[in-house]
């Protein structure tokens, strides 16, 4: 069996985490509903973290990806610096709605883009 290139799982608040190799990503639980509903692109983010030459750290969030219903409705694009996965509808809304803990990211074939 291959391991998994990542995972989507349930965060608290209603946020969706994005795991994929070492990077870690936030879907915010408020842009769900533009997806599901609406169709609407939403954003993927990350808390980002660095260190000012004065030694100061400084944090923020910043937007590395996004998320798109694909063509046919029936699946979930999700597109990052680390490449383009795609996991099917109901396995988004199941995670999405506190039903499953996790499920598998699939990669998505360069040139289809749903």
């Amino acid at each position: 069996m291959t391991p998994e290139l990542g995972t989507l799982s349930h965060g608290a608040g209603g946020v969706l985490l994005v795991t994929v190799e070492a990077e870690r990503y936030r879907i915010e639980g408020e842009d769900l509903n533009n997806l599901l509903f609406y169709g609407r692109v939403i954003p993927i983010t990350q808390n980002r973290s660095r260190t000012t030459p004065g030694g100061i750290p400084v944090s923020g969030i910043v937007i590395e990806g996004h998320a798109a219903m694909n063509a046919s409705g029936k699946a979930v694009m999700l597109h990052t610096r680390m490449g383009s996965y795609i996991i099917p509808l109901i396995s988004f809304q199941r995670v999405a709605r506190g039903e499953a803990v996790s499920a598998p990211l699939f990669p998505l074939v360069p040139g289809v883009t749903g």
